[in-house]
């Protein structure tokens, strides 16, 4: 009721919807860890003869927005960042799949070697750490050949342990966003739907038209990536920027 005391308490839910394209889908930012939403005015000081201003406007006034959220999902950042193309299948990596090299025809065939495209990610001897060198054929010791998933060794390397790392495709699970070189000024928009609830009492920010201008992953050695996206926010053709919907 008005004049109740409302606060606000946890990260909240943050929706983006794609709007400059028909028929998309709302994505949940998940795993959310925090949301801002700054509205920073521009002030303008009038003064004249005296130490002091006679008067203080604002002048223009710019709506920026960040989400910090765990969960990685590719419909939102194709949807609310890229813009281009998400294909089904997911790009996968064996780390160090290991193998001995047999007699010949010295060669070995990964396991994945069926599920192309295939990029190598080279080969390092099991005993001792040394990389080999890729060539385009005939391979000598402490070198190696690679086509569709199948390694060529040197005969004087039979029976050496190594480890292949290569990245494989995986078309019945995952998807892949298709990053192409547009022309600048192509630019996904869409709708922020900010919503909390707290003690029964509710916040929502509605934000109609937003544009995202940063998407950054940041690893840690002990602990979750948490991306993090930031956008800001116009008014759209009617001159409307949103809504604030309080309790009171």
């Amino acid at each position: 009721m008005p004049g109740a005391s409302q606060f606000m308490f946890g990260s909240g839910l943050l929706y983006g919807t794609r709007t400059d394209t028909a028929n998309n889908t709302p994505r949940l930012f998940g795993t959310m860890q925090d949301v801002s939403i700054d509205f920073d005015g521009e002030i303008k000081e009038l003064f004249g003869q005296f130490t002091f201003p006679v008067d203080v406007a604002r002048g223009k006034t710019k709506i920026s927005g960040k989400a910090k959220f765990a969960t990685v999902a590719g419909e939102i950042y194709n949807d609310l960042f890229f813009g281009q193309t998400l294909n089904a299948g997911q790009a996968s990596f064996a780390y160090q799949e290991a193998h001995t090299i047999p007699t010949t025809p010295y060669q070995v065939t990964v396991t994945h070697s069926a599920l192309t495209p295939l990029t190598d990610l080279g080969v390092t001897y099991q005993a001792t750490g040394v990389a080999l060198t890729e060539v385009a054929s005939a391979p000598v010791t402490g070198q190696y050949s690679q086509a569709a998933g199948v390694y060529t060794f040197a005969a004087a390397d039979t029976t050496l342990g190594v480890f292949i790392n290569y990245i494989y495709t995986e078309a019945s699970s995952g998807t892949q966003i298709v990053v192409n070189n547009p022309f600048m000024g192509t630019t996904p928009r869409f709708s922020a739907v900010f919503a909390e609830t707290f003690e029964s009492q509710q916040v929502v920010f509605t934000l109609l038209n937003c544009v995202a201008s940063k998407l950054m992953f940041s690893t840690k050695i002990d602990d979750y990536t948490i991306p993090e996206m930031d956008f800001s926010a116009f008014a759209n053709a009617a001159g409307n920027v949103g809504t604030l919907s309080f309790a009171n």
